[in-house]
């Protein structure tokens, strides 16, 4: 997809920054990546198929040892999971009406706007992966149609309850929001996301703390706004609900006035799904092409080029580790 504008322009600079700089602004714009995944980084020279290698947990030794003897080795294994890559990216054109008429600094605004978008994009294709899941629970009823009832404390306990009977762990560790590949611990929970529109519902919840009330404990992400028992959420107005899903909407939000609108809330343990992080040198290619060089496809050297693809590779590791709850949301 090729946007364009009729007077941007941007003064020469190195694509390193350029890189640096969307991908400072990608991070924010993510949620799903705070929920624990195992994250790879990006392959150099290899394939378009990743591996995602786990280890197989021992069952519990409840032979009794005998005496003097040793018992028989336990053999020790991983079990792969492969995805594959896809490459995605966006540009932008600039015209060279810049040069004598435009004062803004177009390419801080233009990486801004870059940054926002890859991860806007990279959000989109992990949510399009993790909302696939099979563990589903749902607010009312047996299936997606049934479905005209907010969330609830007793539906959350349900989940909570389903993801430690498959010894799902709780998430303790985060991935920095900055370009760089660093984590950072938190304190150990389920994290469930949702749509934005879901907010009021959840501080409904009883006994919901405010993440405002926290002490020494530190936010997951920005667009934290609290917890509930094991659970502590996110939220976004880029995980959008199931239009007309569910049943007669009552007092529930409707897209068409008919039926509610169904909203999944993600219930994440440790190491549920895997993704290529998008962290580091190399994870993003920009590219910058000034005003100003001629080319044979630009003789007068009319237009400039900013840019950037990367790769994406999103996978479930466990479907009983992670959980989707699908709810209506009250309208105010």
């Amino acid at each position: 997809m090729v946007t364009t504008s009729t007077s941007p322009g941007i003064s020469q600079r190195t694509n390193v920054y350029a890189e640096r700089q969307m991908l400072k602004h990608a991070g924010p714009v993510r949620v799903l990546e705070k929920t624990g995944p195992l994250t790879k980084t990006m392959p150099k020279n290899k394939s378009t198929t990743i591996k995602f290698r786990r280890p197989v947990p021992f069952e519990a030794a409840l032979t009794p040892l005998q005496e003097g003897v040793t018992p028989s080795p336990n053999g020790f294994r991983y079990e792969d999971v492969t995805a594959n890559l896809e490459q995605y990216g966006d540009v932008s054109v600039v015209t060279d009406v810049i040069e004598d008429t435009h004062e803004d600094p177009v390419l801080q605004d233009m990486a801004v706007q870059h940054g926002e978008n890859i991860g806007r994009t990279m959000e989109a294709l992990d949510y399009a992966v993790v909302r696939g899941g099979t563990n589903v629970f749902y607010a009312n009823g047996s299936q997606r149609t049934d479905v005209n009832t907010p969330v609830s404390l007793s539906k959350l306990r349900a989940v909570s309850r389903g993801l430690k009977a498959q010894k799902a762990m709780k998430i303790t560790q985060k991935l920095d929001s900055g370009p760089d590949y660093a984590t950072f611990p938190i304190e150990g929970s389920y994290v469930m996301v949702g749509h934005t529109d879901l907010e009021s519902d959840i501080r409904n919840l009883p006994g919901f703390k405010n993440v405002a009330e926290y002490a020494s404990r530190k936010a997951i992400s920005e667009y934290e706004i609290g917890s509930c028992e094991d659970f502590r959420f996110i939220l976004s107005p880029d995980l959008d609900p199931f239009a007309d899903g569910g049943a007669a909407k009552g007092t529930m939000v409707s897209t068409s006035g008919t039926s509610a609108d169904v909203y999944p809330m993600l219930a994440f343990g440790k190491e549920a799904w895997g993704q290529v992080a998008l962290r580091g040198q190399g994870a993003i290619a920009a590219s910058i092409i000034p005003v100003g060089q001629k080319t044979k496809d630009d003789p007068l050297a009319q237009r400039g080029y900013v840019g950037w693809k990367g790769w994406h590779c999103a996978v479930i590791l466990n479907q009983l580790w992670m959980a989707r709850l699908e709810v209506a949301c009250t309208a105010l």
